[in-house]
């Protein structure tokens, strides 16, 4: 498949050198390692995220004021070795502790648990949250079986801010749990994603087939279905996140309309009106509603709608400044039409 690329097997190690190129007066690269952390660091608790390379903005764009204090990136779709995550956590560690916050897969589970080792044998205290918020991955008797996708946008999010405040790693670990709980996401495929390097995508999917559920490594979703018009499709997808969420009359929720790599923003757009009118029905007010593509596999088609049930703590935290490349929040809102806009 074509990519625009050089060398296969150097794409993350250029990929880095390309963020650092354009923002280097801000983040610097862990020495001998793929990982990024920022300048200017705070004395905090500190974040430290990642993952398999390939889903650009994620997981650079997590990274900065309000948000991840350390990246560590593995080969692309591949989880960061146990060395990457070990010398990218020294390298933010203040000496109040390390929160790792990272999606529910094995081999991210495996490596990032080898790394806490060495770092305690360094008498440095971590503590982890696991991204689980996928909704069709596992059913609800086994959500800490659930994957991690969009809904680690919010998870680091909550995260970043509750550092930010000079909690304990204690309590900010605790209210990261509580957003990852307070999350729900479910995403749909329509057509596959790539490897760079590799000739054939990894699964295929029929021309007028989707799969509902589908993980962004093309993961087993759900169901496999005919194609079906925007509302259809977005009426199907709430469906279940709100039975899974149990949202009332009266609840209030952070939305994220998240697009997978190549679909547009007008086809985005067009799912969040309904997302907004289905909401508007249940009388669950859209505190906040994000549009854009955030956690990708490079060219797949499809999208996903994350939910993040909000109450007053987590509310406080979601408003609180968050400043990187690819991802800002602000201190103030703008209320449009009934829902409050952070800027």
């Amino acid at each position: 498949m074509k990519k625009i690329i050089n060398q296969p097997e150097r794409v993350v190690e250029e990929t880095i050198e390309g963020f650092l190129a354009a923002y280097k007066s801000t983040y610097q690269k862990v020495e001998n390692v793929n990982g990024i952390i920022r300048r200017n660091l705070k004395d905090k608790v500190a974040i430290v995220t990642g993952g398999g390379s390939g889903h650009e903005p994620l997981f650079l764009g997590l990274i900065g004021e309000g948000l991840a204090d350390g990246v560590t990136l593995g080969n692309v779709f591949a989880a960061p070795p146990p060395t990457n995550v070990f010398e990218v956590a020294k390298a933010v560690d203040s000496g109040k502790g390390v929160l790792f916050i990272y999606g529910n897969y094995s081999g991210d589970v495996l490596n990032f648990g080898m790394a806490e080792e060495l770092l305690e044998m360094e008498d440095i205290q971590t503590k982890t949250v696991l991204v689980t918020d996928d909704v069709a991955s596992a059913p609800v008797e086994r959500k800490g079986d659930r994957r991690g996708i969009a809904g680690d946008i919010f998870v680091v999010k909550i995260a970043g801010a509750a550092a930010e405040k000079g909690l304990s790693l204690e309590e900010v670990t605790q209210v990261t749990q509580k957003a990852n709980d307070h999350t729900f996401s479910i995403g749909v495929a329509l057509a596959p994603g790539s490897i760079p390097g590799a000739v054939e995508p990894p699964y295929t999917l029929g021309d007028n087939e989707i799969e509902v559920g589908m993980g962004i490594h093309g993961e087993p979703g759900m169901e496999r279905t005919k194609m079906m018009p925007a509302d259809e499709l977005t009426d199907k997808l709430m469906a279940t996140l709100l039975t899974e969420s149990n949202l009332e009359a009266g609840d209030e929720v952070a939305v994220l309309v998240n697009g997978l790599g190549s679909t547009t923003l007008m086809e985005l757009l067009i799912i969040n009106r309904r997302v907004a009118q289905i909401l508007e029905e249940k009388e669950i007010k859209a505190y906040d509603m994000d549009v854009n593509s955030y956690c990708t596999t490079q060219e797949m088609a499809g999208f996903s709608i994350t939910l993040l049930k909000l109450d007053d703590e987590l509310k406080d935290l979601y408003n609180a400044p968050a400043d990187s490349p690819y991802y800002k929040k602000g201190l103030t809102a703008t209320s449009i039409g009934g829902n409050v806009y952070a800027k």
